[in-house]
């Protein structure tokens, strides 16, 4: 990984992780609304799968890194359960797909810590 991929996908990681997790909580309280309250909630949840799906062909994109397209299979599995009416079975997904951004952020953030751009904090 260059450093300029590495720095993308750093940088996308950290973006789509706080979507995902706010996904994920998200379609957990949906569980628990009433059913008029559920339609509108589900479609936010859509809209809100849309976006990170975008940053996700973003992040392939600029960084190269083919792992964005295993965490795009991931969405699409979610996309299936809140597109059925159940979102709250798509937390899993979302899960799996967390963990994979994790793994990119993880994988990143070593390759900018060898080049020297990213340190210690206690430095």
């Amino acid at each position: 990984m260059q450093t300029k991929q590495a720095i993308l996908s750093f940088s996308q990681s950290e973006k789509v992780k706080s979507a995902l997790i706010c996904c994920s909580q998200s379609a957990q309280i949906i569980e628990h609304l009433q059913p008029e309250q559920q339609a509108g909630a589900i479609r936010l949840l859509q809209a809100m799968l849309g976006q990170i799906t975008n940053e996700i062909h973003l992040a392939n994109q600029v960084s190269g890194d083919m792992i964005w397209l295993e965490v795009d299979k991931k969405l699409n599995n979610a996309r299936v359960m809140i597109d059925s009416g159940v979102p709250w079975e798509a937390t899993h997904h979302f899960t799996q797909a967390l963990s994979q951004v994790n793994r990119i952020g993880q994988q990143a953030m070593t390759r900018l810590m060898e080049s020297g751009l990213l340190g210690d904090a206690n430095r």
